[in-house]
């Protein structure tokens, strides 16, 4: 289970973030908009710009992914300078590559494995819990932020962009 929770969904999830990505930098080229004033863009004064939202999307994934399997070192290391799109759906793209190299077998003992944060003091958080109640909907809340960051500057994206391809059965 943790390995959909985390794995297929949150690669999925980037793949959404790169698309709607590409199809902002479209509309800004055809706009003659600089896209720079897109990734300095945010919703309010306090909350992190497109840049670092993007950046903190690509750090959830991977280091909940290593965190879960227990091989934390794996993770790929970032610096935060990305200054162009080119060079955040690069980040996404390893980032994704990344997490696409573990299987359902890595995640064996994912579920118990004790988690612990620097903000969280000496207490822990199962895997299970983890991935659950901290990983996921932290993904989807910069994923979401995001996106309002784009549909905010004017970029003609929609649910369906957000959500991907759905598998429908007939």
């Amino acid at each position: 289970m943790l390995y959909d929770l985390t794995v297929k969904q949150f690669s999925k999830m980037l793949t959404n973030l790169s698309l709607i990505l590409v199809k902002s930098q479209e509309h800004f080229d055809n706009k003659g908009l600089e896209v720079q004033t897109l990734l300095d863009s945010q919703l309010a004064p306090d909350q992190f710009n497109l840049t670092r939202q993007i950046q903190v999307v690509c750090d959830t994934a991977k280091l909940a992914v290593a965190r879960l399997v227990g091989q934390l070192d794996s993770a790929p290391k970032h610096e935060d300078n990305q200054a162009s799109m080119q060079a955040l759906l690069a980040r996404i793209k390893e980032v994704k590559d990344y997490i696409e190299t573990f299987s359902e077998d890595d995640f064996k003992e994912a579920n118990e494995r004790k988690h612990r944060h620097k903000y969280w003091g000496d207490k822990h958080l199962t895997g299970y819990d983890f991935a659950l109640q901290y990983a996921t909907p932290n993904m989807y809340f910069h994923v979401s932020m995001a996106y309002a960051i784009l549909r905010h500057n004017g970029v003609d994206v929609g649910k369906m962009d957000y959500l991907g391809k759905l598998p429908f059965k007939d």
